[in-house]
This record gives C-alpha cells, structure tokens and sequence, in this order.
C-alpha cells in the first residue's frame, strides 16, 4: 500500500532503475528517477521529494570513484533537511560507512533485499517527518513505560551510557534488546559516530572473519579489493552483537581475540589494526547456562560483561501494554490513513489478557495487521474481533498451570510457525521475526 512519500532514485543502471520503479511503486506515492546525478540538484528545485536513494559510484570518473560521496556533499549542501540513502555494492562499505559520518542517513547494499531496502527508505522517511512534524509520532526511540522493573532498568542505562563500558542485554525475542542498545549508543559519548550491528545467527561459520574482521585483496577466491570488517566500521562508535549465544564456541575464541586486543587482522594480512569500539552484545539464551554446558567461553563472557542489562518480558510489566498498543495505533493510523484513536472496552480487556510471547514484537504486528484489515469502524474505536486474540482465556489459563522454560516456549512458537506456513522457512522466519539463518541454527538446535 502506497504512503504519501516521494522519491528519487539516482542510478546510471537502467535495469535497475526500472526494477525499483516496480518495487517502490507499491510503497511511495511518487517514485522519480535519474540515470545520472548531473541533473538531480534542478529536479529537486522543482519537485517536491521526502529521500533521496543514491548511487555511489557512475560511469563518469568523479572524484576517483567516490561520486556517491561529492554528490552526497553537494545534496547537504543544498537541500540540508532532505535525507539520502546511499546505494552501494558490497565491496564499498568502506565508502558508506564515510558517507554516514558526512551526513548520510543510511545505506543499502547491492544486490539487495527488497524488504530490507523498503523497510529502510520508509523508516528514513518516516524519521524525518516525525523531525519536521511534532504530530506525527512514529515509536521507533526507547519506551520506558511504568513499571519498577523498568524504572530501574533506566537508571541503570542513564549511569552506564555515559561511559565506554561493555554491555551485555539480555531478554526474550521481542522484547526490544536492539532498541535498548541503540538508546544506549544515543547517550554515550560516541552518539556522533555509527553504531553497526552484526546479526551473529545470520552468519555463516566460513564468513565469520571476513566479516566482522575484513579481508585484503587475493585473500580469496572472491576477494577482488580490500574490504574493511564491522569492527571496523564501527571504529569510534559502537558494534552490536545481537544473538552473541548463537556463535560457535570455536568462533568464540577469534571474537575474544579481537574484543581483549581492540586490534584485529583482515583475512590474508599479518598487519594488525587497532580498532576503538564500544562493544554491546545481545541474547535471549543463558550464557551462564552455556558455560556450564560448555557451549560459551567463560573467559569471553567476563569480557563482554562488564554491565548486564536484563528487558522483562511484556506480560510481567502489563501496566505498559495498553500505553503501547496506543502508541502503535497512532503510528500506523498515520501510515496506513485511518482514523483510529483508541480500542473499544473489550478489545482493552483482550489485549490485557493476551499472554503475549512475542512480546513488543507480536503487539506491534498484531496492532498493523488490525489497522489494515479493519477499515474504517465506528467511532474511531479498534474493536476486539479485529485483534484476532479470541483464545486468550485458554491460553493465559494454560500459562498459569504449567510454567514453561523460555527454550519451550520457543521450541513451540517454531513449530506452530512452520505448520503455519507449510514449512517455508522465509516466511516462518519473517513471522518470528527473525533471519532464515537464525530460524535454521533453531531448528538445528532443538532438533525440529
């Protein structure tokens, strides 16, 4: 479904070109294009654009092969408030993580993911409305809620923030772990410079070093120029390490390595490179559990464990859930153009009751597909139906009789997952809210 975003793709590939006018057509009211950027500073004089998605690098000789980046310059020149995606192949990274620090707002990577790409373009868009437009709400910053449990997981965040310490998050899926360290990057001393993330589940075991470390050219079969790693990239910011309980124990040992050292060496160089980086990890697993069953190093646990941070799950803070489920009702309102300003009383009850496993994730999923399926309703009030939680009273009665661990509860959400989608592993992993890769380390794991 189309929003009321417009805009402009700069890519001297025609092919291209034509593809992402497909693609974006379904999300941006207006999809304009520009095989060169000679002209691009004029169209955007005229017409009215909400991003900019920028190639960077044309088959003109600028500026020895950083078009992207002069063009970039020239956009914040011009048009200051207006943001810019940046286009890159995978070899340039090194080129966009220069062209963050001069103001870009993001960057995709090519050959690239058309639900990746979109998600990015509209989250970029969105964030400069909500700049530009006080009324327009959209939560993707840190909700604290009201709960004791957060309150003081709060104050803990605002005395750790401020100092270069490592963080390690702990919590349910859903729960908001990749949130929670980006607020923490925004308080710290290095709000300037990037914070990269690295999910650890998503990587192969035979790319680990490449890519968190960097290879040199001829390293191997496919390395046709240095790449810089996410450490990195990372330099001077922060790196997030999501799903940290997912790496091998025998990869375990490279990243404490790097982490001890603040130095790493590229695939194919004996030079080191030192690297600053403040270093938060995420999981949902007990890494205390894993050292005991020897499945975690107890050495690297120490080191990227300075400060624990612990999210509680949603159904042990409920005082938060009926602030939320407003806060995602007005976004998405605002994104798929409904009038919606509230639930009626039972759907209030129903999302009070739901046991909610899934946690911020489910409730932000279950308040988008209710705004788009129901329409316009009577009065502006969400009604229960639409919720589609009719089973709450058996399930929330299931919880209290027998408690389950979270591996089972897992265990259990893949399964119905993968029935639901008749084992498609893409769409049960976009349903979960995690990567394919992930989904597939699960599924090795509990033996599914």
């Amino acid at each position: 479904m189309a929003v009321s975003y417009s805009i402009l793709v700069v890519d001297d590939n025609r092919s291209i070109l034509t593809s992402l006018q497909f693609l974006l057509g379904d999300y941006f009211a207006h999809v304009l294009s520009l095989s060169s950027p000679q002209g691009m500073l004029a169209l955007l004089e005229r017409e009215e654009v909400d991003v900019v998605l920028l190639d960077m690098n044309f088959s003109a000789g600028i500026n020895n092969g950083n078009e992207g980046l002069f063009w970039l310059q020239e956009l914040k020149a011009h048009f200051p408030n207006l943001p810019v995606v940046l286009f890159t192949a995978y070899a340039d990274i090194e080129l966009a993580v220069e062209g963050l620090k001069r103001g870009a707002a993001d960057f995709v990577v090519k050959p690239w993911d058309n639900k990746k790409m979109v998600q990015v373009l509209l989250a970029v868009c969105g964030q400069n409305k909500k700049k530009n437009d006080p009324e327009c709400e959209v939560p993707r910053t840190m909700y604290w809620g009201e709960s004791e449990a957060m309150r003081r997981l709060r104050t803990l965040v605002e005395r750790c923030s401020v100092t270069h310490a490592n963080v390690l998050i702990t919590g349910e899926n859903g729960t908001g772990k990749e949130m929670l360290a980006r607020e923490i990057h925004t308080l710290s001393p290095r709000h300037a410079a990037p914070m990269v993330s690295v999910d650890m589940g998503a990587i192969t075991d035979t790319l680990f070093e490449s890519e968190l470390f960097g290879h040199v050219k001829g390293a191997f079969t496919d390395a046709r120029q240095d790449r810089v790693g996410r450490f990195e990239a990372a330099h001077g910011g922060t790196l997030f390490l999501d799903e940290i309980g997912n790496l091998p124990l025998y990869l375990q040992a490279k990243l404490l390595t790097a982490v001890q050292n603040r130095q790493i060496v590229r695939v194919g160089s004996n030079q080191p490179v030192g690297v600053d980086i403040r270093l938060i990890c995420a999981t949902n697993r007990d890494l205390q559990e894993m050292v005991v069953r020897n499945e975690f190093r107890e050495d690297l646990l120490y080191r990227i464990n300075t400060i624990h941070l612990h999210l509680p799950p949603l159904r042990e803070r409920k005082e938060d859930i009926l602030p939320l489920a407003y806060r995602f009702l007005k976004s998405y309102s605002q994104m798929y153009h409904r009038r919606f300003d509230g639930f009626t009383g039972e759907a209030e009850v129903r999302l009070m009751a739901h046991p909610w496993y899934g946690n911020i994730r489910e409730l932000q999923h279950t308040l988008e597909r209710a705004v788009i399926l129901c329409g316009e309703c009577e009065n502006g009030k969400l009604p229960a139906p639409v919720l589609h939680l009719a089973d709450d009273e058996r399930r929330s009665g299931e919880a209290e009789e027998q408690v389950r661990t979270l591996e089972e509860m897992e265990m259990s959400a893949i399964r119905q997952a993968l029935e639901q989608c008749r084992g498609n592993y893409s769409l049960a992993a976009s349903r979960l809210g995690i990567s394919r890769q992930t989904l597939y380390n699960k599924i090795k794991r509990y033996g599914l």
